[in-house]
């Protein structure tokens, strides 16, 4: 075997089953060589990131095939959407770093939705029910018994025609009246035993205001909004594996109705099923992620606790880290656990690249280099990101009086602690070497002050002054640092699989989830920062500047640590 046909090998063992596919359509010829891709969202609640691998997957095909997606908003059913939903959705797409093509919605089709399903009337292939919904699922038999017909499944069509317009009026009871496909009550799949097609809802569209009373289901409106745009490749998750022979029915009704029936592969969508995005200590139901909302056990959708994108957005991920954790775990045919570790590195690598290197104190101890003169004061030269020599750096104060960590000082150590302890050097960032000789403490034995002093020609950059210690400690200056609240967040959920416990998800909530500390001091260059803008307080973690923060209020969300903690902690309980 040559070279070129190695690697021709290689890059199409690489490729994802989805893209296989496509490619064995494009080799083909099918739909004339067009790609067209569509990201379907139903506006009724935030993106989280299982919406990110759908939107990875429908956009990244176009993308490479040199093909169009479009984006589609399923807006069929009033009553859980509106319009904050909408504008959410498009502004997390392009934060992800996407463009679509067009921008749809299932609502421009719903006259034509409306008259293919008065034409399956008139064919006989539609019927208006005046069951209940528990009385239609009583009906539906089981996967392996078959279903019963409804009393009304052979009703005249013009009687079926009449009440089908009445359902469409103000005065229509929600509930009383659906639409049903008549198909086949013994079919072995549960979604083709005459599905429901049409119902009531009495609640005003976000778009068409009450110019309708019914509505489409969405399964009748998915695969024909996907027609009536040309589609070539409906890619979605896999529980619509079971929807997708009703997928193709639907369209071949509608083939039927507009006269192209023996044209083969005339703007017919193919349905490709992947594997969803799930995550330990997470959920992705949509249910249970208004719930958490709605009932105030986290402060909105954007909450950097949820696995909503705005969440993350807001506790300092970046897109590209997101789109890398994806592209990791790739795939697949089969749904599976992915462990929210792999999310973390993958964000923690990312931010290793992009942020700024800065000073702060979360909990604060005062120190004081007592042989270093009064007022007196010297800016030091800090690295903005050791990984980018073109970020540059920039100048963080030394004086006299300084705040370290608390846990950075012990006053009786054990012989592998290498930080500050009385008699031993240390190396304070960017600045001099001290030798701490004592500490200040009040009536309960609280350390309230530690005192060091300083070797004047230790400092970091001078000739000379490379004399080894063990221990670097970062720092502010007492006298040029400013006071911020640090948002420290943890797992939302206690259990490693909260989705699959049978109790109630609200008392599997970790109720230490969001840690807030609200004396914290930062070096001064952070008074210009700007939300977005990634930062590394040095031997911390990751962090960002939250939107709630006010020139006079910082507040910094804790984005990650610096190394994986949880598994180690989770190991000792």
């Amino acid at each position: 075997m040559n070279t070129i046909e190695s690697k021709a090998n290689e890059e199409k063992r690489s490729l994802s089953f989805v893209e296989q596919l496509v490619e064995e359509d494009l080799a083909e010829k099918k739909n004339s060589g067009r790609i067209q891709t569509r990201f379907p969202p139903e506006p009724n609640g935030y993106l989280h990131i299982g919406h990110a691998k759908a939107i990875c997957m429908d956009f990244g095909v176009a993308e490479h095939y040199k093909g169009i997606c479009n984006l589609r908003f399923d807006d069929t059913n009033p009553s859980k959407e509106n319009t904050e939903y909408v504008e959410n959705i498009l502004n997390d797409i392009s934060w992800l770093g996407f463009k679509w093509e067009n921008i749809y919605y299932a609502s421009d089709y719903f006259e034509k939705l409306w008259e293919f399903a008065l034409w399956m009337i008139q064919r006989g292939y539609a019927y208006v029910d005046e069951q209940t919904s528990e009385e239609i699922a009583r009906q539906k038999g089981t996967p392996t018994e078959p279903g019963q017909a409804s009393p009304y499944r052979d009703r005249p069509v013009e009687e079926n025609l009449e009440l089908f317009h009445k359902m469409n009026t103000p005065e229509a009871i929600e509930g009383s009246m659906v639409l049903r496909a008549k198909l086949n009550m013994a079919d072995p799949n549960m979604h083709f035993r005459d599905p429901v097609i049409y119902r009531i809802i009495q609640t005003p569209h976000h778009r068409t205001g009450t110019k309708w009373h019914c509505y489409p289901m969405y399964d009748f409106a998915h695969g024909q909004s996907d027609y009536f745009e040309g589609v070539t490749h409906s890619i979605c998750t896999l529980e619509f594996v079971p929807h997708r022979p009703l997928y193709d029915k639907l369209i071949d009704f509608l083939k039927e109705s507009d006269g192209t029936a023996d044209v083969l592969n005339d703007n017919r969508p193919r349905q490709i099923e992947f594997n969803r995005l799930n995550l330990t200590y997470t959920v992705m139901s949509k249910r249970k992620l208004h719930t958490l909302v709605e009932e105030h056990f986290v402060n909105g959708w954007d909450d950097p606790r949820m696995p909503t994108l705005s969440g993350m957005r807001r506790r300092g991920y970046s897109p590209e880290s997101i789109r890398n954790f994806i592209d990791s775990i790739g795939y697949t045919k089969f749904d599976a656990l992915n462990d929210v570790a792999l999310l973390e590195a993958a964000v923690r690598d990312d931010l290793n690249k992009r942020a700024t290197r800065v000073s702060a104190v979360l909990d604060p101890v005062k120190l004081v280099i007592t042989n270093y003169p009064d007022g007196q004061t010297e800016e030091m030269e800090s690295i903005n990101n050791p990984e980018n020599e073109a970020a540059g750096t920039h100048n963080i104060t030394f004086s006299k009086n300084l705040w370290i960590e608390r846990d950075d000082f012990m006053e009786e150590a054990p012989k592998k602690f290498f930080r500050m302890t009385p008699d031993k050097e240390v190396r304070l960032k960017n600045a001099y070497i001290v030798r701490c000789t004592g500490c200040t403490k009040d009536t309960n034995g609280n350390i309230t002050e530690i005192q060091a002093e300083y070797d004047p020609d230790s400092k970091s950059g001078m000739p000379g002054a490379n004399r080894k210690v063990k221990g670097t400690l970062h720092w502010v200056s007492a006298d040029h640092c400013l006071t911020a609240e640090v948002r420290e967040y943890d797992r939302l959920f206690n259990i490693e699989n909260p989705s699959a416990d049978e109790r109630d998800f609200r008392e599997l909530l970790n109720p230490e989830s969001l840690k807030v500390r609200a004396n914290c001091f930062v070096e001064n260059h952070l008074a210009s920062i700007k939300p977005g803008e990634y930062l590394q307080f040095q031997r911390t973690g990751y962090f960002v500047l939250d939107p709630d923060s006010t020139e006079t209020h910082l507040i910094f969300n804790k984005t990650v640590g610096l190394k994986d903690t949880w598994a180690k902690e989770k190991a000792k309980a």
